[in-house]
């Protein structure tokens, strides 16, 4: 699934060595194509300061 910066979306894993739960909201900030599709994609905390920001696979993600 094709998604776009700015785009919110959802996790469908866990990501226990960046704190990020199954199910967390998260927005795309960079897409990759090479050298395999990913995004790069930033979790906020509620007082909106950075939780984590990495890249991940299409497969585990979701359109919230």
């Amino acid at each position: 699934m094709k998604f776009n910066e700015l785009e919110v979306v959802k996790t469908l894993i866990s990501f226990p060595e960046e704190g990020i739960d199954k199910g967390e909201i998260g927005a795309v900030i960079d897409v990759y194509t090479r050298p395999e599709e990913a995004y790069e994609v930033e979790f906020v905390n509620e007082d909106g300061t950075t939780k984590a920001m990495f890249a991940i696979l299409p497969e585990h993600l979701e359109k919230y």
